[in-house]
C-alpha cells in the first residue's frame, strides 16, 4: 500500500462551476480526498489575454501541487482551451485530465451518425477546443458548435426548469437540432445543472455527453491504471480554496455540489 494513494485529486477552476466536476467524482470515486481551487476573485477568464490565463493557471498548478495532490484536473473550459500544456509543464510527472478533453473522447465513440453538436460559453466556442479536439479523434466527424452566454447567469440563479430557461435553451438549440446531430456536447460545467430540461429539449433519441461526469470516468480510468485509487474505505477529506467568497458562493456552490461546503478557506495567489 503506498502513501502517494492516498493523496487527494486536485481539481481547479477559474470560479465555480468546475463543482459540477467535482460532484461527478464525489460519485465515481467515492473515497478519494478532493481539493478544489476556485480563482473566484479573478473570474471570468474568457476575457483575459492568452498570456494571463496561462499565468494564472500556472499560480493554480503550483499551488495544488504544493498539497501533494496526485492528480490536477483542470474543470474550466476556457483553461482547457489555453493553458492545458502550461498544467503539464509544471505538473511534471503528475497527470493531467482536462474538460474538453474527455468530452471530446466521449462525443466522438458514441455518436452514430457522425454528426456532434457542442453548446459553451463565446469564449469556449472561439476557441474552437472541442472542434479541434473531436477532429483529432475523428476526422470525419461534423461538429456544430453554438454559443449559449445566457445559461450561465440562469444557472446560478437556481432556474434549472424555468420557462425562461426553457424558452432560451429551445432558442439556442434550434440551429444545431437543424443539423441532425445525434450528440450533444455539454461544453460548460454549469451546464450539467439543466441536463433534465435539455434532454426534454432535445428528445430522448439525443445521446447528451456531461463533460463533468466524462471528466471522473477518464480520472477513475487513468488512477487505476497508475496504481494510484485510495485504498481506504473511511470518509474522505473534500477541502475547498477561493480567492474570494462573494456573499452567493456558499448557497450556489451547494447547489452545484448537492451537498454543504464545510473546509472553505480563502487564499491570495500572485502579487
Amino acid at each position: 500500500m503506498s502513501t502517494a494513494d492516498r493523496r487527494p485529486i486536485g481539481v481547479f477552476d477559474s470560479g465555480i462551476g468546475g463543482l459540477t466536476v467535482v460532484r461527478a467524482l464525489m460519485d465515481r470515486l467515492p473515497f478519494e480526498d478532493i481539493v478544489y481551487f476556485g480563482d473566484s476573485a479573478r473570474v471570468p477568464y474568457g476575457v483575459k489575454s492568452v498570456a494571463t490565463i496561462e499565468d494564472f493557471t500556472r499560480q493554480i498548478a503550483e499551488f495544488l501541487l504544493q498539497r501533494e495532490v496526485k492528480a490536477l484536473i483542470i474543470a474550466c473550459n476556457t483553461m482547457a482551451a489555453v493553458a492545458v500544456e502550461v498544467v503539464k509543464q509544471v505538473a511534471g510527472a503528475v497527470p493531467v485530465l482536462d474538460v474538453i478533453d474527455a468530452g471530446a473522447r466521449a462525443a466522438a465513440r458514441v455518436t452514430r451518425s457522425g454528426a456532434i453538436g457542442v453548446i459553451a460559453t463565446p469564449t469556449t466556442v472561439n476557441s474552437n477546443a472541442y472542434a479541434r479536439a473531436i477532429h483529432h479523434l475523428h476526422p470525419d466527424v461534423r461538429v456544430y458548435s453554438q454559443a449559449c452566454p445566457l445559461f450561465v447567469p440562469l444557472v446560478e440563479e437556481g432556474w434549472l426548469d424555468h420557462p425562461v430557461t426553457r424558452l432560451t435553451a429551445e432558442e439556442y438549440l434550434k440551429s444545431v437540432l437543424v443539423e441532425d446531430v445525434d450528440t450533444l456536447v455539454l461544453g460548460c460545467t454549469h451546464y450539467p445543472l439543466i441536463k433534465p430540461l435539455l434532454q426534454q429539449v432535445c428528445g430522448d433519441e439525443m445521446t447528451i455527453v456531461d463533460s463533468a461526469v466524462t471528466t471522473a470516468e477518464a480520472t477513475a480510468r487513468r488512477l487505476s491504471e497508475l496504481g494510484l485509487l485510495n485504498p481506504q474505505r473511511e470518509m474522505p477529506n473534500y477541502h475547498y480554496y477561493v480567492t474570494d467568497i462573494p456573499l452567493r458562493f456558499q448557497s450556489i456552490g451547494e447547489r452545484f455540489l448537492g451537498r454543504s461546503i464545510r473546509q472553505l478557506e480563502m487564499v491570495r495567489l500572485g502579487s
